[in-house]
């Protein structure tokens, strides 16, 4: 691992709880599927959850900013409890910006105008403002000379970097990914995992759900490694990688590293 890499690892840079759960519990019907989570996300850390599929990351993703509703237990955002519904969960989903696998963008409205509905519909900011503020974002995610065309003009790793930019639009607290590069062709993973690691390295607060274990690797904290609904693991990417604790987490990672 790289110095820069290390001293992510070291967690140096990290600030207050921003995102925590307690004993947080989720069923669906018979399926428990989040069972008595623990977590703590600090600000500026950027937190990767793997796991084999159905083992809970993406419901426990979409717990945190209320798209899914849990059974029983507490989430606070910036030590606030999560609203249930009404104006002040509308704020809470202001501040928690997400990035699905789907791009989820407006098919009629340019890239920009994607960008820039958030901010003019929900925070009020003067159209002016909205578009420069929405080209500045473009060009951190490298896409500011398609600004003016529709996402159907676009590849997908175009898209995924204007619903990028489209969250942080919003200035949000926290970003949450779910499987923001599985929709994706190969060799257009690359390019929307660059911007996802450049916003690491500008202190982004960030919790990832990924198979990309080079993202990991490069850009995460830590890791978070799930399995039957349960956090089974949580370590620095060095320390997971190379000496994971559990057996679940040996036999996961001996499948995914060997292919």
């Amino acid at each position: 691992m790289d110095s820069s890499g290390s001293a992510r690892a070291a967690g140096e840079h990290l600030g207050a709880p921003l995102v925590e759960l307690e004993r947080v519990n989720k069923h669906f019907g018979d399926l428990h599927v989040l069972q008595d989570i623990d977590l703590t996300v600090r600000k500026g850390e950027v937190l990767v959850v793997i796991g084999p599929s159905g083992s809970g990351k993406s419901t426990l993703c979409r717990a945190i900013n209320r798209l899914e509703t849990i059974d029983d237990g507490d989430i606070r955002i910036d030590g606030e409890p999560l609203p249930a519904e009404g104006r002040d969960l509308a704020r809470l989903r202001a501040d928690v910006g997400m990035v699905f696998q789907a791009f989820n963008l407006f098919a009629h409205k340019t890239v920009l105008e994607n960008v820039t509905l958030g901010p003019r519909k929900v925070r009020r900011v003067p159209k002016a403002k909205a578009d420069e503020e929405g080209l500045a974002l473009l060009d951190r995610v490298g896409v500011k000379n398609q600004a003016d065309k529709l996402p159907a003009q676009l590849s997908g790793g175009q898209q995924q970097r204007v619903a990028i930019a489209r969250s942080l639009a919003m200035h949000p607290k926290v970003m949450l990914f779910d499987e923001p590069t599985s929709a994706l062709d190969p060799e257009m993973i690359n390019e929307v995992l660059d911007a996802m690691v450049q916003l690491a390295h500008e202190g982004m607060t960030m919790i990832v759900v990924t198979h990309e274990m080079g993202f990991a690797r490069k850009a995460a904290d830590r890791v978070v490694f799930m399995a039957d609904g349960q956090i089974v693991e949580s370590a620095t990417p060095e320390e997971f990688f190379t000496n994971p604790r559990s057996d679940r987490a040996k036999d996961f990672l001996s499948k995914i590293l060997t292919h």
